[in-house]
């Protein structure tokens, strides 16, 4: 077996054997990692001039690697966190190389030593209610998407979920045997959890089911879908983020509370705002986000400044009385002086 077969054969195991078999990887993380190897192959190919016969274990160094970095950010326009995600799985095969090829030991060092970059604070987007209500308005219902993608948005938000969670949803995992309805969703290395839902989000539900689930039901059918040719298909998050821009665009016509760029997650970050704002605590937003790290759900205690204003409000000092010189009232009270001491 040649250098360039190696290369391969060792990509081939590490997509389909280790990384689903041995480290039970989600599908969707085993999808972003076998990006992340495309994108290089699509790098040496185009920037390098370099065949696929020509790519080999030996053609890589710390510097070819911080250079694939520098051409995401330049090239690709990719964000600080996504490339740090790509740099991730490039540690995490040349790893596994390694643990294959002992020879390789030295090249799985030289990659490890990459610093991940250093972003930029978090900014968290979400909608005012104002900019919800309207964003909800815009899709015409009367239309068989229409329908379809208010339903998606009013369903996102009810649950917090994460776009792909509700992509991956099958009728079997609505549940209403009991008067508490409920959903499981499968989120991040296959964690399922159980979510509550709204009655009226139910109602909601019902409807979408008698226009786009009206023949018979399969249980392991997917709740949102396109057609193709006849044939139906899981519906993309491309598909998602497409008709929520073009609603974005449509609704900022009519508020201007409206961000510029409407995406899927913001809904997820809206949800977990107005929760705050509710006065549901932080530890409970995050089971139902279903964070792994109580840090990661912070962010919105920073981001809520509606919150601190009414706080700032709320703290702020009272009008002098009139009298500012009013003797106070446990003045020669020794009794009462004890007691606001909490010696008695």
């Amino acid at each position: 077996m040649n250098e360039n077969e190696k290369f391969f054969l060792c990509i081939k195991n590490w997509l389909t054997v280790f990384l689903p078999k041995q480290r039970c990887l989600s599908p969707n993380t085993i999808k972003a990692y076998k990006m992340t190897l495309n994108l290089l192959i699509e790098f040496l190919r185009t920037e390098k001039k370099l065949p696929l016969k020509k790519i080999t274990f030996q053609i890589f160094t710390h510097e070819l690697i911080s250079e694939f970095l520098g051409w995401l950010s330049e090239s690709r326009k990719s964000s600080v966190s996504t490339q740090n995600s790509r740099l991730m799985a490039l540690r995490s095969f040349f790893h596994y190389a390694a643990i294959t090829d002992l020879p390789l030991n030295a090249l799985d060092l030289e990659i490890q030593k990459i610093p991940a970059k250093k972003g930029k604070g978090k900014t968290v987007e979400f909608l005012s209610e104002r900019a919800l209500k309207t964003l909800l308005e815009t899709p015409d219902i009367h239309t068989k998407n229409g329908f379809r993608n208010r339903f998606f948005m009013i369903l996102m938000y009810d649950t917090g979920a994460r776009c792909q969670e509700l992509l991956d949803l099958k009728i079997k995992d609505f549940v209403f045997e009991s008067d508490k309805p409920y959903v499981y969703l499968t989120g991040k290395g296959r964690k399922l959890r159980r979510v509550p839902l709204l009655f009226k989000t139910v109602q909601h539900y019902e409807q979408y089911l008698k226009i786009y689930h009206k023949s018979y039901v399969k249980p392991d059918d997917y709740v949102f879908y396109t057609t193709i040719h006849g044939v139906r298909h899981q519906m993309s998050e491309y598909n998602a983020e497409a008709f929520m821009r073009k609603y974005g665009e449509i609704a900022k016509k009519h508020c201007n509370e409206i961000p510029e760029r409407v995406h899927p997650h913001q809904l997820r970050h809206t949800r977990a705002i107005h929760l705050y704002r509710s006065g549901m605590p932080l530890p409970f937003i995050a089971e139902f986000l279903s964070h792994a790290n109580i840090t990661t759900t912070n962010i919105y205690a920073y981001a809520d400044t509606e919150m601190k204003r009414s706080a700032l409000e709320k703290a702020a000092l009272p009008t002098a009385p009139a009298d500012f010189n009013q003797t106070p009232i446990w003045e020669n009270d020794d009794e009462m002086i004890l007691k606001l001491s909490c010696l008695k």
